[in-house]
C-alpha cells in the first residue's frame, strides 16, 4: 500500500494540521517507508511459531500480599460530619 499526495493532504486536513507542499512530500516518503516495512513483516511466514508475551523468558518475583498499614477508619470517621455503619454520609447532589 502506498499513499498519494492527496491522501496525505486529506489526512492532514482531517487532523486539522496545516502542512506545506514540502512537508507533504517528506511525510509521504516517511509513511510509505512505514507501510513498506509493514508489508515486509506481513510477508514473513509465521506458521508454527508460538506467540510470545515477552521476548525473553522471564518470571516476576512476587511478594506476599500482606497488610502493612494499620486501620485508621475509626479515626478518620471520628471527625466526619455524618457516619452510619462505617460509611460516610453525604448530601444528595443529583436528583
Amino acid at each position: 500500500m502506498s499513499l498519494t499526495h492527496q491522501d496525505v493532504a486529506r489526512i492532514a486536513q482531517l487532523a486539522r494540521i496545516e502542512v506545506t507542499d514540502a512537508q507533504v512530500e517528506a511525510t509521504l516518503a516517511q509513511l510509505n517507508n512505514i507501510f513498506g516495512l509493514i508489508e515486509q513483516m506481513q510477508a514473513v511466514d509465521t506458521t508454527g511459531i508460538e506467540p510470545m508475551a515477552h521476548p525473553q523468558d522471564v518470571s516476576l518475583r512476587l511478594r506476599d500480599d500482606v497488610v502493612t498499614e494499620t486501620d485508621h477508619r475509626e479515626a478518620y470517621q471520628a471527625v466526619a460530619p455524618q457516619v452510619e455503619k462505617g460509611l460516610f454520609l453525604v448530601p444528595k447532589v443529583i436528583e
